[in-house]
């Protein structure tokens, strides 16, 4: 017997048949990140993941990329697809440069103009190889109408939080046309009127000023602006997936699907439990691990601001003086030359800390020092991915944000009160060495930052719950797969 629902048999045998279908169908998913390694990254974890579930995966980006990603885990290779475009040479752009962390900030701009001439030879393969679904990050403005006119549907995925894609706008037509009335650096300095709920979420003055001078404002270079871009990809897309959760940030992300009229998935936090583990045991991690191993438990302060973020010259002095003062032990990262590091560190400063603390001029395995029990806490930039590491093993935040959207995470992590922010001039972003020092020790060692450290605890049990973050790349696999059996038989 037929169940009444309102729909005849013939609905009925069809919504069976998609249902049937859905838990077979095996897609063809193309990823085509941003050419930074931050954006790649977590393309490749939700590829990844995605490629568990027995999807082909065909995961586009550069030559050099490529052969600086992780390695693919051998039991997904067969499903995974590296595929290689050569980058144009462009004027301006420095031979070999592929990714932003090759770049200093001010030539960014000529790779985006590299990045938009790999349309001809990235519509040629996706001519080719036909995917059901091309994900694309904010920077292929042109990309939504090329996969729509080859009948291919289109998913942008951003790698920043929902409240930054929320602070951005409130509609994707009106970040494409530059309708937003916000145009002074104050006007960002304060939670967007589209906002219905209370939130600390907006940028300190210098934060905004340098935002609006790199994304919004068109550059000397290119005549398309990030906001531009981020309107384009998300009013052309057909759905949006982000890196977030439900738990961190339900108000954002129910919000941005009012916004832009289009479902809104997040994939999760993407926590590194989700990465193929990288980071092997090295001549580097032992010497590493051997100085860690002298301190003593929760007293090291680690330092890292990532691969593309640096503080200007004057803030690299006063954060080392800031460190000394401290007196805490830790262990700075610096992927500068050393004659590099040298011109930037005080005069006299790494023999007078050689007993205190270590600057570290190459690459470091920052999970495996995260994981270490001699580190209290992590002196970051506040990256979504170097947070999100961080509170996977529980280690509060000292936050000094550099460039795009570190701002709006600080906010974010600081009002869930698992770290502080340096405190700094509102005005110019200028911060003294005392208060680095005094951040440091508060939320290192000192009795009244406890309530830090116990909250970056109990964030941990977010960050390490597989069973949330499976269940969002479950439904967002579920939609991709259902939209288009759907669209077939509509």
């Amino acid at each position: 017997m037929w169940k009444s629902s309102g729909l005849s048999k013939q609905q009925q045998v069809v919504g069976i048949i998609i249902v049937i279908m859905a838990e077979t169908k095996k897609l063809h998913i193309a990823f085509f990140p941003w050419l930074a390694f931050g954006h790649i990254i977590p393309h490749l974890e939700v590829a990844l993941q995605i490629a568990q579930k027995g999807h082909k995966i065909s995961f586009i980006s550069t030559p050099r990329n490529i052969q600086r990603m992780p390695k693919i885990p051998t039991n997904l290779q067969p499903n995974i697809n590296l595929v290689s475009l050569t980058l144009p040479q462009t004027e301006n752009l420095p031979n070999h440069a592929e990714s932003t962390m090759d770049l200093c900030s001010n030539e960014v701009p000529f790779l985006k103009i590299a990045y938009d001439s790999l349309q001809d030879p990235l519509t040629r393969f996706l001519k080719t190889s036909n995917p059901d679904w091309i994900v694309y990050d904010f920077a292929p403005y042109w990309l939504p109408s090329v996969a729509a006119n080859l009948g291919i549907a289109g998913a942008f995925f951003s790698v920043y939080g929902s409240w930054t894609v929320t602070f951005l706008g409130s509609s994707s037509s009106s970040i494409i046309n530059g309708d937003d009335q916000r145009t002074k650096a104050e006007d960002f300095t304060v939670p967007p009127k589209w906002i219905p709920f209370p939130s600390k979420v907006a940028f300190r003055l210098h934060e905004a000023k340098k935002s609006i001078d790199a994304h919004v404002h068109l550059t000397s270079t290119s005549d398309v602006s990030d906001m531009f871009r981020f309107g384009s990809v998300m009013s052309g897309c057909d759905v949006i997936a982000i890196r977030d959760c439900m738990e961190l940030a339900g108000e954002f992300i129910t919000l941005l699907s009012e916004l832009h009229r289009k479902p809104v998935f997040p994939v999760g936090l993407l926590p590194p439990s989700a990465q193929d583990g990288g980071e092997d045991d090295t001549d580097t991690w032992f010497k590493i691990k051997t100085w860690l191993d002298k301190q003593n438990k929760g007293s090291v302060v680690y330092i890292a601001f990532g691969s593309e973020s640096e503080p200007s010259r004057d803030e690299f002095k006063e954060l080392a003086l800031g460190l000394e003062l401290s007196n805490l032990p830790f262990f700075w990262i610096l992927r500068k030359q050393e004659n590099d590091v040298a011109a930037l560190l005080p005069a006299g400063y790494e023999e007078r800390v050689k007993d205190q603390g270590v600057v570290w001029k190459s690459w470091a395995p920052q999970r495996k020092i995260l994981a270490h029990d001699s580190v209290g806490g992590f002196l970051t930039h506040c990256g979504y991915s170097s947070i999100v590491e961080a509170l996977y093993f529980e280690r509060p935040l000292i936050m000094l944000t550099l460039s795009i959207d570190q701002g709006l995470i600080a906010r974010v992590f600081a009002e869930k009160g698992v770290g502080v922010e340096i405190d700094r001039d509102d005005e110019n972003g200028w911060f003294s060495k005392e208060s680095v020092a005094e951040s440091a020790k508060l939320v290192t060692v000192d009795e009244e930052g406890m309530v830090y450290r116990n909250n970056a605890k109990e964030m941990k049990k977010l960050v390490l719950d597989k069973e949330i973050h499976d269940r969002y790349i479950e439904d967002f696999v579920k939609f991709l797969v259902n939209y288009g059996l759907g669209r077939k038989h509509s």
